[in-house]
């Protein structure tokens, strides 16, 4: 079992600043790609980016290609979402997300086994 607590949302201007963590516990977490996803209120969820278990390897959605950055640090178990030049557009619950299986599974939000609970970002205009 992984459980997955994110925090670090809150409320910021548009073209700020915002870093996210998710904080793991359970005996294999590390062993686990690691996502985030949002969801913005009437719409689906969507995937942001993703990271792998090893290597470091990263995708992310077009739309927050290179404003977000996905990094880990495995010692600690967490896993942070870095938005700068944050939009409007970008208001959202922030949930990060874990599976066991090949990276090509990043964007497909069937394929992942544990969810947080979330945490809200909105960005003011």
């Amino acid at each position: 079992q992984v459980q997955l607590v994110e925090s670090g949302g809150g409320l910021v201007q548009a073209g700020g600043s915002l870093r996210l963590s998710c904080a793991a516990t359970g005996r294999t977490a590390t062993n686990y790609n690691m996502g985030w996803f949002r969801q913005a209120p009437g719409k689906e969820r969507e995937f942001v980016g993703g990271i792998r278990a090893n290597y470091g390897y990263t995708d992310y959605s077009d739309s927050v290609k290179g404003r977000f950055t996905i990094f880990r640090d495995n010692a600690k178990m967490t896993v942070y979402l870095q938005m700068n030049s944050l939009k409007p557009e970008d208001t959202a619950v922030y949930y990060c997300a874990a599976y066991s299986g090949p990276y090509s599974y990043f964007k497909l939000k069937e394929k992942y086994d544990y969810w947080g609970q979330g945490t809200q970002v909105t960005v003011s205009s």
